[in-house]
């Protein structure tokens, strides 16, 4: 079982304008791997405030997995993946790039995404889009992989080179 947190980026869902609705979805979805979202917050599109819940989600609740969703567009108050950079040890590359690739499947607007990931000591952080349906497509491209991430991210030391390929 791993532990995850659940971000909502939204300046109106903060303020109680707008129902969050990519949370629960991401709550949902969560329930396969397994996690157990222990942390969960809807909270403005502020550099700053988004920054501070990513270092306490990794750093002061040890989360494995810390999910955002929202801002990371291209709007002048999308700023998720530059909060997320500013916290980030080491950048995972492949898993945004994984997901704009899939996403450019279904629509063009994909490649607007600057969602970001990577790893803050022991958690895995992954932006997110702010639809429940990007995050429900997002997710599944993730899903095949979150679960040998999270556990190399712990510190598994199981060779790679061994794992089952897919096809």
């Amino acid at each position: 079982m791993f532990s995850a947190g659940i971000l909502t980026i939204s300046d109106k869902g903060s303020r109680g304008e707008r129902e969050d609705l990519s949370g629960p979805e991401i709550r949902r979805i969560l329930a396969s791997l397994p996690a157990e979202v222990e942390a969960y917050e809807v909270i403005p599109d502020e550099e700053e405030i988004i920054a501070r819940k990513l270092t306490e989600y990794a750093d002061q609740k040890g989360l494995d997995l810390i999910l955002t969703t929202g801002g990371t567009g291209l709007s002048p108050r999308d700023v998720t993946p530059e909060a997320t950079r500013k916290v980030l040890d080491r950048e995972v590359p492949g898993i945004a790039e994984a997901m704009r690739a899939e996403g450019m499947k279904i629509t063009p607007t994909a490649m607007l995404s600057r969602a970001a990931a990577g790893i803050r000591r022991r958690s895995l952080i992954i932006n997110l889009p702010g639809s429940p349906r990007a995050v429900r497509e997002n997710l599944m491209v993730v899903l095949p992989a979150l679960k040998h991430a999270l556990e190399k991210t712990r510190g598994d030391p199981a060779d790679c080179g061994n794992l089952p390929r897919e096809g």
